[in-house]
């Protein structure tokens, strides 16, 4: 079993300079990954990752969209599948199999589905559920201003940190990244992150 995140930036082609998405775009996946065989930038702001723990996909797409949205202006859409993989290639783009022909097929129909970010797997039943969680939770995520972005990443980034230390890194009190934090919806969020590990643990 593995997951895979197929990705583009929203609207990329309307940015002046190239850099303002794609900089910040390689950064989050070399965060992610050292290793540039898990990952794929391609067609310019399309990109592809294999996320091995399949566990972690949901978090990891979190943490990519969060990333991408400290910059103004910028969003991005996702899909992710989870399944077997049958063959490994020299990089993402080349290896195959059933997550990355579901990873695919999803995203292929994000913008028709008017959904940022979208599940597939073999479980209809459970990809429904999923899906609609998602739809629910993308309410308060399309909405991240770039402050409740670049809270989210933090926390991500360092989940053992207490507020007071979250707030020296970015030079603001504690009670403004508690603040930030409650309209970026994190508790919300982490929460259907744990809920979807169990559930994904179960395929």
């Amino acid at each position: 079993m593995t997951s895979v995140i197929t990705g583009d930036i929203i609207k990329s082609r309307k940015a002046i300079n190239e850099d303002l998405w794609l900089k910040p775009l390689k950064t989050a996946l070399y965060e992610l990954t050292e290793d540039a065989s898990f990952y794929d930038i391609y067609r310019g702001d399309s990109f592809q990752l294999e996320c091995s723990n399949e566990t972690d996909s949901f978090r990891t797409a979190v943490y990519i969209k969060a990333f991408l949205k400290t910059v103004k202006g910028l969003d991005v859409r996702m899909s992710i599948g989870i399944g077997d993989k049958q063959y490994q290639g020299i990089s993402v783009s080349e290896s195959n199999g059933e997550a990355f022909v579901f990873s695919g097929e999803t995203f292929e129909i994000l913008k028709k589905k008017k959904q940022n970010l979208r599940l597939k797997t073999s479980n209809e039943t459970l990809n429904k559920e999923i899906n609609l969680y998602f739809r629910l939770a993308l309410i308060a995520m399309d909405n991240w201003t770039t402050n409740s972005a670049e809270i989210v990443k933090l926390s991500l980034e360092h989940p053992n940190m207490i507020q007071s230390e979250l707030a020296e890194i970015i030079g603001i009190s504690q009670d403004a990244v508690s603040k930030r934090q409650k309209r970026a919806h994190l508790d919300e969020i982490l929460e259907l992150d744990a809920m979807y590990r169990q559930k994904i643990a179960q395929l």
